[in-house]
């Protein structure tokens, strides 16, 4: 088979896989509470956010459950927005975090303080971050998926929402590449790190599962916290995947280019296990999804590139449609999607290099 066909092809095949998979991807399912369980909220600097965050929060929050809120050292009102927010709802405690001790990055120690500090009671722990609005169910909804699947963590995927040219174009490739590239049946089933995907903007795990895989603890250093839990649960004999957040909660990430620009400053080096990876894989998705477009130049190759660009607007469709994303017009710009988070890419690679890449005020490297 020629190099073109190849090119042609291959995003059609990816495509269909995305169709098997959003036809397995597990929805959690309508139910009433049925344990108790800790809801996380690790907050800093987050005063624009986290009264509706909260709000929600307590909408969606069972009569026996708690809400605890960490605030990690904000600077800007954080602690006492969330505090009027809870309105001395006897649910809620708002907590102070501790110094950041040496080897730890925030998240990961906001995050374990706050297990310590969960009622010994839940059986369950839920994180979710400050920018997520959780739907009146879907706290309930969340856990009920944890007991009904078997798993120890289930991570529902909540509906992203971007506006703006860089946000629209970049974020819609986080649930396209877990749902194109990894096999999801699979990777419950499998240890391996490599078929592990989580989002720890809305994640619940067994607490006896989160103990034995050390907690956040065993994480304390991962710029992607998320899936290094994950893989710390596999590693201790867990079972995890991600899962249909669409209609349990909503989340927006960044508010517009600069803020986007920033957070894949922090992670998107690290997202490929090292430089090399990051590297590798930038490289195929460009010979996947900008290649054909490249050849739409020269007369002998443009039916291939014509077949291989549609292959991937086709993928990025069906991507869009399972997780609630614009299905038009937005996927025919997905060469160009790929092209900024290749750049994106190699900003992270730099800054990480130079020693550079910070979040929220902390060094990330």
């Amino acid at each position: 088979m020629r190099a073109r066909h190849v090119v042609a092809l291959a995003p059609w095949a990816l495509a269909a896989h995305a169709v098997v998979n959003a036809r397995l991807l597990r929805t959690p399912p309508s139910a009433q509470p049925v344990e108790r369980f800790s809801v996380l909220l690790p907050v800093r600097d987050e005063v624009d956010g986290v009264t509706s965050c909260v709000t929600a929060l307590l909408r969606a929050l069972p009569d026996d459950a708690e809400l605890v809120v960490l605030d990690d050292g904000s600077s800007d009102g954080t602690a006492e927005a969330a505090r009027r927010a809870a309105d001395q709802d006897p649910r809620v405690r708002v907590l102070a975090g501790a110094p950041l001790p040496e080897g730890w990055l925030g998240k990961p120690h906001a995050c374990q303080q706050l297990a310590d500090a969960a009622d010994p009671r839940s059986t369950v722990l839920v994180f979710v971050d400050a920018d997520v609005r959780v739907a009146p169910d879907g706290l309930v909804r969340t856990v009920a998926q944890l007991r009904a699947t078997g798993l120890d963590l289930v991570s529902p995927y909540p509906r992203q929402l971007a506006d703006g040219p860089l946000p629209r174009l970049v974020q819609p490739l986080l649930q396209w590449s877990w749902l194109t590239f990894l096999p999801l049946r699979a990777a419950e089933r499998s240890p391996r790190p490599s078929l592990s995907a989580a989002n720890g903007q809305l994640l619940a795990v067994d607490r006896a599962a989160y103990g034995k895989a050390g907690g956040h603890a065993a994480v304390r250093n991962a710029v992607i916290d998320d899936i290094a839990l994950l893989r710390a649960v596999k590693a201790s004999g867990g079972r995890g995947v991600v899962t249909d957040g669409t209609d349990v909660a909503t989340c927006r990430m960044y508010d517009d280019a600069a803020a986007l620009t920033k957070g894949y400053e922090k992670s998107a080096g690290v997202a490929f296990g090292s430089p090399a990876g990051a590297v590798g894989v930038m490289a195929l998705l460009h010979v996947l999804f900008v290649l054909p477009v490249a050849l739409l130049v020269k007369r002998s190759t443009r039916r291939a590139g014509l077949v291989g660009y549609a292959g991937g607007v086709a993928g990025r469709m069906v991507s869009a449609r399972r997780t609630g994303g614009r299905v038009w017009p937005d996927p025919l710009a997905h060469p160009v999607s790929i092209v900024a988070l290749g750049r994106l890419t190699a900003l992270s690679l730099r800054r990480r290099r130079r020693g550079t890449a910070t979040w929220k005020g902390r060094p990330v490297t």
